[in-house]
């Protein structure tokens, strides 16, 4: 006679939690000489492997311990990409302490006011924020120790800083025997705030957990697809949601890294770029507009660096085709937002889309493409209706998954959403899905153009006229209008030397989009405003405009 037991049978594998700091030992065993390159603040290269920033992250690790920081206590950044921030990831997190990076771009007062929100313990920053943590100083009530990530040879001769220390010299002084401690694998590892660009920036707190899988899902062949033969060089920056994840995959893969610091201009990024042979990187649209300039202006190609993946927000098609065809560089388009660790969706081709044509697959491609694994997706109606995916119908896009925040750091009032009895994530965005689970950003909620009850995309109007051969940068915003309530306006930037006028180029969206949807004006600017982390501020040239008279309002 069989008897069923009522405890269900448990696996028998061993219990190791996800930490942070096993990525770093994991290549420091498996891909110890592999190199780790930063250009520095300093200006000068410096080199070593993971062996040895394991063993650095280790005393760091140390430091912070005799500096008196416990397990939960936050350690904030201002720092650009380079080793040492790198250490400090790891230093933080596998010691139990939570790293918090912050934007060195924001204004001061955000930048105290997150600093005070987090109760950062110690401040580390790069040499060249020196000034700035000096003015922000007495308003940081919670910093104990400031720590500035340099040498003894460029420390300053005086400061108004209370107790400086010297990063290297903290270093130095320990020893490394230090062995990584195992905790509960849902432990705060970092912090990262939004942009704030409505009301406060919010923090959120990602785990050990989220982290490890979320690096996992980054380095998959139909996400970032790296792998130990890559170089990677990350162009965003360390300080805006953990460089999209970067610094965690690549010693999980032991991957070579290159951190080009604050040295972010075309002429910098492509000599960095040619003399370490990368073959992949990562950025927001902005600085690959810097980079193709530079390259065309001198007539250079790109000997090795093959994929990129761009992000942060939409990629205008006439910049993926200006990679692809000018430059023979493959664009992965992605979308994330930092409550989301920040993956979500990767553009990269299935199997039955390889007998398409290269037009009809770069249609794809120009797409924010499909969820990876660790992240589901919906679109609803203002009604929390689901819609279904069939291309054409656009909704508020919901998210949810393991690496998707729950709340937000000291935030009492939950963001989720309810659908289908589980708990969602509101993105703020508004999108379509296709059959094949091919996701589109249409506009963010706020952003979105009503014209007559209609709406229409400001991001389809700006990527038409980004295909126009003299326009540089382009933003499509809503005017008041008398009839329609909202129409287009067009704010553009245009090309060095070339001439274009405001009838030239909406004649341009002739045949590219419907009548009713073409913008009703154009105004020309020297310069279009972004935030900190490369966006447009929709936000300031709706204010900017907010009395520009449409031709068509009579």
């Amino acid at each position: 006679m069989t008897t069923t037991s009522a405890t269900p049978l448990r696996g028998q594998m061993m219990d190791m939690p996800l930490m942070i700091s096993s990525l770093l030992v994991h290549a420091a065993r498996h891909a110890g000489d592999t190199e780790i390159v930063s250009k520095r603040v300093e200006g000068d290269i410096h080199r070593y492997t993971y062996r040895a920033a394991e063993r650095r992250a280790r005393q760091l690790a140390q430091a912070l311990a005799r500096l008196g920081c416990h397990a939960g206590d936050r350690v904030g950044t201002l720092a650009w990409n380079g080793y040492r921030h790198f250490e400090i990831y790891y230093g933080t997190s596998g010691s139990g302490l939570v790293c918090h990076t912050i934007n060195p771009r924001l204004f001061p007062e955000q930048i105290a006011w997150i600093a005070n929100d987090a109760e950062d313990r110690v401040l580390c920053f790069d040499l060249n924020f020196l000034p700035l943590v000096e003015k922000l100083a007495p308003q940081l009530a919670s910093v104990q120790h400031y720590v500035l990530m340099t040498d003894r040879a460029h420390m300053p001769a005086s400061t108004t800083l209370p107790g400086l220390l010297c990063y290297e010299e903290l270093v130095e002084a320990e020893d490394g025997e230090y062995a990584w401690p195992s905790f509960d694998e849902n432990t705060a590892s970092s912090i990262c705030y939004t942009s704030g660009t409505t009301g406060n920036p919010k923090g959120a707190v990602y785990s050990h957990r989220s982290t490890v899988l979320h690096s996992y899902g980054l380095a998959m062949p139909d996400a970032m697809g790296v792998g130990a033969r890559d170089v990677i060089l990350p162009v965003v920056p360390m300080f805006h949601v953990n460089a999209w994840g970067v610094p965690y995959a690549a010693p999980m893969i032991g991957a070579k890294l290159v951190f080009p610091g604050p040295h972010l201009d075309g002429k910098s990024l492509h000599e960095l770029l040619e003399a370490e042979r990368v073959t992949f990187s990562a950025g927001v649209p902005t600085v690959w507009l810097g980079l193709i300039t530079y390259a065309k202006q001198q007539g250079l190609q790109f000997s090795t660096l093959r994929r990129t993946v761009i992000g942060g927000s939409a990629c205008p098609p006439a910049m993926m085709k200006t990679l692809e065809q000018d430059f023979g560089i493959e664009v992965i388009h992605a979308w994330g937002m930092t409550e989301m660790s920040p993956l979500g969706t990767l553009a990269r081709l299935k199997a039955k889309h390889a007998g398409l044509d290269a037009e009809a697959q770069h249609r794809i491609l120009e797409k924010q493409g499909k969820a990876i694994y660790g992240v589901d997706m919906a679109i609803v109606d203002d009604d929390g209706q689901e819609l279904p995916w069939d291309g054409r119908a656009s909704g508020n896009l919901v998210v949810r998954g393991p690496w998707v925040i729950q709340s937000y750091f000291r935030r009492e009032d939950s963001p989720l959403m309810t659908l289908g009895g589980q708990a969602w994530f509101p993105t703020g965005d508004v999108a379509a899905i296709d059959e094949d689970g091919y996701m589109q950003i249409t506009d963010r909620s706020k952003d979105v153009i009503k014209s007559g009850g209609e709406w229409i995309s400001s991001i389809d109007l700006e990527n038409i006229a980004m295909a126009h051969p003299a326009v540089h940068e382009a933003a499509a915003i809503a005017c008041h209008h008398p009839k329609w309530d909202e129409r287009p306006l067009l704010v553009v930037v245009r090309k060095p030397g070339a001439s274009l006028t405001a009838a030239e180029l909406l004649a341009f969206f002739d045949g590219r989009i419907a009548k009713w949807q073409i913008p009703d004006d154009v105004a020309f600017v020297d310069e279009i405003p972004h935030t900190a982390t490369g966006k447009i501020q929709k936000l300031k040239l709706r204010e900017q405009f907010k009395g520009h008279r449409l031709p068509t309002a009579g």
